[in-house]
């Protein structure tokens, strides 16, 4: 008989949170009927400046299938989190996991504008992309180099040796699920094997924090420059130079102006 779920959810605490987290929003989505155009990522999107889009597409599932999948594998790679002697354990997990977020949404971005620029292939600018699979799949690649012995269960019956797991799952979804974003699982593959090979390092919770400052203030002033969202404390309006916006917090009294650099402006997929 196995162990009872609460003492599992104790030894994955990270796991649980972001399952939790996922599971909420997946929840909200279905209430307040929001589709993949309201959080999904795209090149489109993108560069019209709905920075935002690349945390938000990430935890946001539109699919129960897609969603139980996702979780399913996930809760299976919490073993990261027993894995402390490894030089894993639960503060790697949560650093890399936020890495891997910002990281591998930047590079499917990335995969994109060449194909458009380069090959032109316009269907790839509106591809919209949704899901947590860009993190699981850089966990699986991760635990493939770090602990190939280990297994991937899937649905509480499926187990896949791990060190096949990215790939066979790469295919495995190419196949069943035709939707699947091909380039979004590939590039957590690709962003796991450079954490996993220490090409990506250096990780604390210093780092961590400083970067998790820094999503958060893109996030907020993207949300507002695309008009996503109006923070009524937060006002952008421009300056001299054009290019260059000033930031006004509103308030009682005189508010200060700050003039700062602009952030360069350069199909539906489950991922």
């Amino acid at each position: 008989m196995g162990r009872p779920l609460f003492y599992e959810i104790l030894e994955k605490p990270a796991t649980s949170c972001i399952i939790g987290i996922c599971c909420a929003i997946w929840f909200y989505i279905q209430k307040k009927h929001i589709g993949y155009s309201h959080v999904g990522l795209s090149y489109e999107t993108a560069i019209e400046g709905h920075h935002w889009r690349i945390i938000t597409s990430a935890f946001s599932h539109i699919s129960i299938l897609h969603l139980v999948f996702n979780m399913s594998a996930l809760w299976s790679l919490g073993i990261v989190e027993k894995l402390g002697h490894l030089g894993l354990g639960v503060e790697y997990y949560l650093q890399y996991s936020l890495v891997m977020v910002v990281l591998s949404g930047l590079l499917v971005l990335g995969m994109y504008h060449i194909l458009i620029q380069r090959f032109k292939l316009e269907y790839f600018r509106r591809v919209t992309a949704v899901g947590y699979s860009c993190v699981v799949f850089g966990w699986m690649t991760i635990l493939s180099v770090k602990q190939p012995s280990s297994k991937l269960d899937l649905f509480g019956f499926l187990s896949l040796p791990i060190s096949f797991a990215p790939f066979e799952s790469l295919i495995f979804t190419s196949i069943i699920v035709p939707q699947a974003s091909f380039l979004g699982h590939l590039s957590g593959i690709i962003v796991g094997y450079a954490i996993a090979w220490g090409l990506i390092h250096g990780m604390n919770n210093f780092w961590a924090v400083s970067m998790l400052g820094w999503i958060a203030v893109v996030f907020i002033f993207s949300l507002k420059r695309s008009g996503a969202y109006d923070f009524n404390f937060l006002e952008i309006e421009s300056v001299t130079d054009p290019s260059l916006p000033s930031v006004r917090f509103l308030g009682s009294g005189n508010g200060r102006t700050l003039q700062m650099s602009a952030l360069p402006v350069a199909g539906t997929e489950l991922v």
